[in-house]
C-alpha cells in the first residue's frame, strides 16, 4: 500500500479529531502533511551557560530540574507554573501561565532544554512561556532552528512539529519530479532530502539549499506554463495586416501633440507584429498617462484600414465609455464607425444615440457586428458572449488597467482562440495594456509567453504632479488650498483607507464618516460624493460618471478610486493615512491628476513618526517615474505584497524569491529546453503530472 497516499484520519496518533481540522489547510494524506511547510523559523540552535544570559535576548540552555511548583493567583485567578533550572554555571528561572501540565512533566531532578525570550522582573532574569523539552529526547522544539507553520484553531506548530517528527522518514518514498540532470547541473538536493531539510535543518545553508530548490521548481512550472501557453498561440494562424506607412504618418500629423519616442517604438513594433500570420500576443506597459490609448488607437487603424475589425476591452462600465469618448474624437477625421457595447448600454458614433440595454437595441448593435457596419467595438468582457458574431475580427485589445491578472488574460485568451471572430482558421491579434508599470523580474516571471512594449516616457506638455507629505499640523493650508483650485473652477479627489471604522483601526478615518464631516464642517458650500467598495457596480459607475460630469466638486473614494478614472479637470488629490497604502497604489492613485496641461498637486497625509515611513513616502516625492516606484514597491514590501499574492496565485517560497533575478532567468531557459527535448512533457510523466496539479491549485494558466 502507497503509505503516502494514506488518509491522516486513519493514523492513530491523528483520527477523525486532528483529520477534520487538518482538512480544514488542505492537508487529507501524508504526502499533504510532508508539504506543509514552515512559513518561518525560531533559531533556538545555539546553546547557551545560564550564567551568560542576558535580559531581552532569545536562547536555549540546557539543565536540570531543581525545584518546581504551582502557584494560583488569587487576584486574576490564574495558574503559574515556575520552574527552576540549573546548568554547572548557575540557575535559572522558567515561568508559564496557565499551563499546569509543565509541572507534572518538569518534576525535580529531569534534564531539560528551555528556549525562548530572557526577561527581567525584581526576582531577576526569567524564560516566560519558552519552549521546552525533555534533554533525553530528539531535539524539536528547542535546540535548533525550530519551524514555525501555517496553523489553524486547534492545531498549534508544536503538535505539527511531533507528528512530523514521526512521519518524515516516509519523505524517502517522495518521486521528485524534476528530472535528475537538472537538479544535478544546478546543484540543488532531490526533493526527499529538500523536504527533510525544509522541516529540520541542521544548519541555516542546509535550510537555504532547500528553499532555494522549491523556489526554483515552482518557477521552473510557472515558466513551463506560461510558455506551454506561447507555443500552442504561435502554432495558432492570423489574419497578416499591412503596414500602411502612408496612413499611419498622416494620422500621427493630424494629432494634435507630439508623439514620444517611446510611443513611436511600441507602436512600430506592434504594427510589425500585425504583419505576421502569426497571431501577436503583445503586452503594452506604460506608466499612468504615458499614452497607451494612442498606441492602441494606431493599432486599430491599421487594421481597420486593412478591412477588419477590432475589438477594445475594458474592465469597468465606466472605463469602456471613457474610452469610446476618448477613441470617438481621436478618430473624428477617419471615417471609421465606433460602437459601444455593455451589458447597461450601447451608442454607435454613425447615430450618436445612447441607449439603455434592452433586446431590441442589443440585437441592432449585434447585427451591425456581423454585418462588418461597426469598424471598432469598445466594451466590457462581455464582448465575448457566445451570441456576439463578428464579421471579420482581426484585432482584440484588452485594457487590463493596473492588474496582472495571469489567470484572467490566459483564459481570455483561450477564448478569443474560439471566438466567433467571422475569419475562419484564424485567431485575433491580441494586445494587452497594463497601467502598473511592472519590475523587470516580475516581467521575466508571469509574462513569459508575451512580447512587451515599455512607455516609459511621459507626454512633453504634461508638468510634473507636485507631490508633498503633509503632517496633521499643516491640515487647514491643505484644506484652503483645495478651496482655492475649486474657486479655479478645477476639482480635487480625498482618498481614504477605509470604508468604515474598525475595532482595531479606530484611529484612521473612515470614509462614509469623513464624508460627512468634510460636507459639514469643512466644505458646507461645496459638492461632494463619495465612492467606496460597498456600493453596487451601477452605483459607483454613477458616481463616477457624475463626478466626470462636474456634478461633485470633490470625491471622496476608498481605493476603488484606484481603477483608471479619467478626470482631466481634477487638479488635486489628498491621501489620508498614506503610509497604509504600498508606493505602486500611491502612484496610481496620484495618476487620477496630472491629465490635463493644468498643474496638479499630491497631498500624502501620514501621521506617522517612523523612519521607515517617512523613507517610503519620500520616494513619492522624489520621482514621479512609475518603473521607478515599482521597484522601490518591490524593494520595500517584497512580490507578495506588490502582487497581491491571491492575484498571482504562487505559493510562498516561489513569492520570497521573485526578486531573483537569476533564479527566474535560469527556470526560464530549463523550461524552454525542456520543452524543446519533449513540446507535451511525455517523456518527463512526472514532471507532466506536477504541472498539471500545480496548475489546478495555482490556476495560473
Amino acid at each position: 500500500m502507497d503509505f503516502l497516499k494514506m488518509k491522516l484520519e486513519k493514523l492513530p496518533r491523528i483520527g477523525m479529531k486532528y483529520g477534520a481540522i487538518l482538512k480544514k489547510l488542505n492537508i487529507e494524506t501524508v504526502e499533504d502533511f510532508l508539504l506543509h511547510f514552515p512559513f518561518r523559523y525560531e533559531d533556538y540552535s545555539e546553546r547557551i551557560l545560564i550564567e551568560n544570559l542576558a535580559a531581552g535576548e532569545t536562547a536555549t540552555v540546557m539543565g536540570e530540574v531543581v525545584q518546581s511548583k504551582l502557584v494560583r493567583t488569587w487576584k486574576k485567578k490564574m495558574m503559574i507554573t515556575e520552574c527552576f533550572v540549573s546548568d554547572e554555571t548557575g540557575t535559572v528561572r522558567a515561568v508559564w501561565f496557565n499551563q499546569p501540565y509543565v509541572s507534572d512533566s518538569l518534576t525535580a531532578g529531569k534534564g531539560v532544554r528551555l528556549a525562548g525570550k530572557i526577561s527581567e522582573d525584581a526576582k531577576g532574569l526569567f524564560f516566560s512561556n519558552p519552549a521546552w523539552e525533555l534533554s533525553s529526547r530528539t531535539p524539536t522544539n528547542t535546540g535548533r532552528l525550530v519551524p514555525i507553520y501555517p496553523e489553524t484553531e486547534g492545531l498549534t506548530s508544536k503538535w505539527i512539529r511531533w507528528q512530523m517528527q514521526n512521519m518524515i522518514k516516509y519523505a524517502d518514498a517522495l518521486v521528485d519530479p524534476i528530472p535528475e540532470n537538472i537538479l544535478r547541473g544546478l546543484h540543488l538536493p532531490i526533493l526527499s532530502e529538500a523536504v527533510k531539510s525544509l522541516h529540520f535543518p541542521k544548519t541555516l545553508k542546509e535550510f537555504e539549499l532547500a528553499q532555494k530548490r522549491f523556489a526554483f521548481q515552482q518557477m521552473f512550472l510557472v515558466q513551463l506554463a506560461t510558455q506551454r501557453v506561447k507555443i500552442s498561440w504561435d502554432k495558432q494562424n492570423a489574419a497578416s495586416i499591412a503596414f500602411n506607412e502612408t496612413l499611419t504618418k498622416y494620422f500621427v500629423e493630424s494629432l494634435p501633440f507630439t508623439l514620444t519616442d517611446a510611443q513611436r517604438k511600441a507602436a512600430f513594433q506592434i504594427l510589425k507584429d500585425l504583419e505576421k500570420p502569426l497571431p501577436m500576443n503583445r503586452l503594452l506597459n506604460g506608466d499612468v498617462g504615458s499614452g497607451k490609448t494612442i498606441v492602441a488607437a494606431m493599432a486599430s487603424l491599421s487594421a481597420i484600414n486593412a478591412g477588419f475589425q477590432v475589438s477594445l476591452m475594458a474592465p469597468t462600465e465606466v472605463l469602456a465609455r471613457q474610452h469610446f469618448e476618448s477613441i470617438s474624437k481621436i478618430f473624428s477625421k477617419q471615417d471609421i464607425t465606433v460602437g459601444l457595447l455593455t451589458n447597461s448600454y450601447q451608442i454607435t458614433t454613425d447615430n450618436r444615440q445612447l441607449t439603455t440595454n434592452n433586446k431590441k437595441s442589443r440585437d441592432a448593435l449585434l447585427q451591425k457586428l456581423k454585418n462588418g457596419e461597426i469598424n471598432l467595438v469598445i466594451g466590457t468582457h462581455a464582448l465575448i458572449q457566445k451570441d456576439i458574431k463578428f464579421k471579420n475580427l482581426a484585432l482584440i485589445i484588452i485594457d487590463e488597467q493596473h492588474r496582472f491578472g495571469v489567470a484572467q488574460r490566459a483564459f481570455l485568451q483561450q477564448q478569443i482562440a474560439e471566438i466567433n471572430d467571422g475569419l475562419p482558421g484564424k485567431i485575433p491579434h491580441l494586445l494587452t495594456m497594463t497601467a502598473t508599470p511592472i519590475p523587470r523580474t516580475l516581467t521575466l516571471a508571469f509574462f513569459g509567453n508575451l512580447d512587451i512594449s515599455v512607455l516609459d516616457e511621459m507626454p512633453k506638455n504634461r508638468l510634473p504632479i507636485v507631490t508633498e507629505i503633509v503632517m496633521p499640523s499643516k491640515r487647514k493650508d491643505v484644506y484652503d488650498f483645495v478651496r482655492s483650485e475649486i474657486t479655479k473652477g478645477h476639482q480635487a479627489f480625498i482618498i481614504f483607507p477605509l470604508v468604515e471604522e474598525s475595532e482595531k483601526l479606530t484611529e484612521l478615518k473612515a470614509a462614509t464618516q469623513e464624508h460627512e464631516m468634510l460636507s459639514r464642517e469643512i466644505f458646507p458650500d461645496l459638492k461632494l460624493g463619495l465612492l467606496h467598495g460597498k456600493l453596487k457596480a451601477g452605483e459607483k459607475e454613477q458616481v463616477m460618471a457624475d463626478f466626470k460630469d462636474k456634478k461633485y466638486d470633490i470625491l471622496v473614494a476608498t481605493s476603488v478610486v484606484e481603477v483608471g478614472i479619467d478626470i482631466p479637470n481634477a487638479t488635486v488629490i489628498m491621501i489620508e493615512d498614506a503610509e497604509r497604502f504600498g508606493l505602486s497604489q500611491l502612484h496610481q492613485f496620484r495618476g487620477r491628476v496630472g491629465r490635463s496641461d493644468k498643474q496638479s498637486y499630491c497631498f500624502l497625509f501620514t501621521g506617522s513618526k517612523t523612519i521607515k515611513a517617512k523613507s517610503r513616502l519620500g520616494a513619492m516625492e522624489k520621482t514621479s517615474s512609475g518603473f521607478a516606484i515599482a521597484e522601490e514597491d518591490l524593494k520595500l514590501r517584497g512580490p507578495g505584497e506588490f502582487l497581491g499574492t491571491r492575484q498571482s496565485g504562487l505559493p510562498d517560497i516561489a513569492m520570497e524569491h521573485l526578486s531573483n533575478v537569476k533564479l527566474i532567468e535560469i527556470a526560464h531557459d530549463y523550461a524552454e529546453q525542456t520543452l524543446q527535448n519533449s513540446p507535451d512533457l511525455s517523456d518527463y510523466p512526472l514532471l507532466q503530472k506536477e504541472l498539471g496539479k500545480f496548475q489546478s491549485n495555482v490556476h495560473l494558466e
